[in-house]
């Protein structure tokens, strides 16, 4: 069962499942997400997290073996903004997921968290083992669950892997980013490419190389790949991972790789800062890699290709 399997991550991962040959039930409120993202294999409940019976009579129908949650809010600004919905969301509707696996006896549990739950580092590259200092209600959120997965795993024995993601890009089999409206960087600077547009950078005043936020991108199927290695591997313990390549590009690195994957220039304005944006986050992989033999393969001139097809292929978006 994937939560938000609709959405950019969920359906990319909702597509490798299937194509595993597992039986994927999606559960998306569709808020956020596209219908037509969703894999045609896959069965999709419309439903929303926020309603206890909707979600437990979803997972009492379906009994699935694992449920993989990607069903959150995800913009930094946007939750600095409303933190009260971003709390309701990720921490309150999650709650209802948990309480409906651990009363049908779910076994294992893949979640989404993200690197926001570091906050600003005090050592890069981040592992495991980092302080956990979230400084936007994104990351507090996400850290929140994190902590809850501890406490429901003692409480029914549900086995966890919290997967803390970096940045992720690219597209797969035709599933891309698609969100309305779009404040992740790579798809930013394609749309500003492709419709002509000056680019904005968030800031150009950080204690960077450059001036500009450093961050570690991850192929969207590198990502994807790393849940199924991480569901097959949920035995006896609950496992935490960071998925990145280990290697930090400033904004304005993006925008160069960007300006030679088009061979063409992009406009660019800087503008203030983002709240509640880190400096730079890099990830050190080393644990999955050791563990589980993940690896990521993708570059970011692939994410780049890729999502840039993503866009040229659907370019208002998904058609539903």
């Amino acid at each position: 069962m994937v939560t938000g399997g609709a959405g950019y991550i969920g359906s990319v991962t909702t597509a490798m499942l299937v194509d595993a040959g597992h039986a994927v039930l999606v559960f998306d409120n569709l808020s956020r997400g596209h219908r037509a993202a969703v894999h045609p294999d896959a069965r999709l409940v419309v439903g929303d997290l926020a309603d206890p019976a909707a979600i437990e009579a979803t997972v009492r129908d379906a009994r699935p073996d694992c449920v993989l949650h990607f069903a959150a809010l995800i913009e930094v600004g946007e939750s600095v903004k409303e933190p009260a919905r971003y709390f309701h969301n990720n921490v309150g509707a999650g709650v209802n997921l948990l309480n409906a696996c651990c009363r049908h006896h779910v076994s294992r549990f893949v979640f989404s968290s993200t690197a926001a739950v570091y906050g600003n580092p005090e050592q890069l590259p981040l592992t495991e083992e980092s302080p956990l200092k979230p400084v936007n209600p994104y990351g507090s959120t996400k850290l929140i669950f994190e902590e809850l997965l501890r406490e429901y795993e003692k409480a029914c024995g549900l086995r966890f892997a919290a997967l803390r993601y970096f940045n992720v890009a690219g597209a797969y089999q035709g599933l891309g980013e698609d969100h309305r409206p779009e404040s992740h960087l790579i798809p930013r600077i394609l749309k500003a490419a492709t419709t002509g547009t000056t680019f904005e950078i968030y800031g150009d005043d950080y204690p960077t190389r450059d001036g500009t936020c450093v961050r570690d991108y991850v192929h969207v199927s590198d990502l994807a790949r790393a849940h199924l290695l991480a569901m097959d591997a949920l035995r006896d313990s609950s496992l935490i991972y960071n998925l990145g390549s280990e290697s930090g590009y400033t904004n304005r690195e993006v925008l160069a790789a960007a300006e030679k994957v088009l061979g063409a220039r992009i406009p660019v304005r800087i503008g203030p800062r983002r709240p509640g944006d880190a400096p730079a986050l890099i990830a050190s992989s080393a644990r999955i890699q050791r563990e589980l033999g993940w690896r990521p393969q993708e570059s970011l001139e692939d994410m780049l290709a890729d999502a840039l097809a993503f866009q040229r292929r659907f370019p208002s978006g998904y058609p539903d």
